[in-house]
């Protein structure tokens, strides 16, 4: 409640004194506190699946959900940032193509799978990348060849349980002592587990929506006629694409949901 200025100076010194403070006390909590701003949303950049770099002269690009990036020691093509873009892919090899356009430039990239060695450092990779780049006043477009990669999804890195096989949830009774188990690492495109009677090792093969698991072996131990470990095997070869949700991996191909597993570690 807010009081009139001359109600004041009919107290005593001593009690207005008293009276003065609480006053100041009662106006200062009748103001609206206001809540701070909230903090500006800060959308986190979604990391790259893919990265090239070449050499004479160097060059690096990034392509990502959202953008895709070039940078390079060339004059006017230091840095170009343009909208992110849907590949156009060869019917007859693993190669893909994007288009991309910023105001004044145009750059397209092609990414063929194909060993590439790198003319500075001799390290190899399993892309070859060949950049066209040019401002829109330009005739003829800069040529730029080098080499890349496709970044595995750091998600699959971790250990998963086989919950579900070919529609069907899975019980101990379908292995015997264990569920198959596998452990997926990421950083070097490579699994172990185990496939539900035998160990067992592979590589990944990964692209953008794309997983596959290859060079599959285990050991020689014979399974009992119920064990299902020839069909969670047979199934796991057969994928072809993945998603990964509320902590489990969904395992896929064009005919349909083949294994689902969740993670324990």
């Amino acid at each position: 409640m807010c009081f009139a200025r001359h109600a004041i100076d009919k107290i005593p010194l001593m009690k207005k004194i008293i009276f003065l403070t609480a006053w100041l006390f009662a106006v200062t909590a009748c103001k609206t506190v206001q809540a701070p701003p909230p903090p500006e949303t800060i959308q986190e950049e979604r990391m790259p699946y893919f990265k090239g770099n070449g050499n004479e002269p160097f060059w690096n690009i990034s392509i990502s959900e959202d953008a895709i990036r070039f940078e390079s020691l060339l004059s006017g093509f230091e840095s170009v940032t343009a909208p992110s873009v849907a590949p156009v892919k060869a019917m007859d090899a693993n190669v893909k193509m994007y288009r991309a356009h910023t105001e004044n430039i145009d750059i397209q990239i092609q990414i063929e799978q194909a060993e590439c060695v790198n003319s500075m450092s001799g390290a190899a990779s399993p892309y070859a990348v060949t950049i066209e780049i040019k401002r829109k006043t330009d005739k003829d477009a800069t040529i730029l060849k080098g080499c890349g990669a496709y970044l595995t999804d750091y998600r699959l890195y971790d250990i998963w349980a086989l919950e579900q096989l070919n529609g069907q949830k899975v019980t101990l009774a379908d292995f015997g002592k264990e569920l198959p188990i596998i452990e997926i690492n990421s950083q070097t495109n490579t699994f172990i587990g185990f496939a539900g009677c035998n160990q067992m090792n592979g590589r990944l093969f990964y692209e953008k929506n794309t997983l596959r698991f290859t060079n599959v072996t285990t050991t020689r131990m014979a399974c009992g006629p119920k064990n299902k470990e020839g069909e969670f095997l047979k199934a796991l070869q057969s994928a072809t694409g993945y998603e990964i949700k509320n902590n489990r991996l969904w395992l896929s191909n064009p005919s349909g949901l083949l294994l689902v597993f969740k993670k324990i570690d």
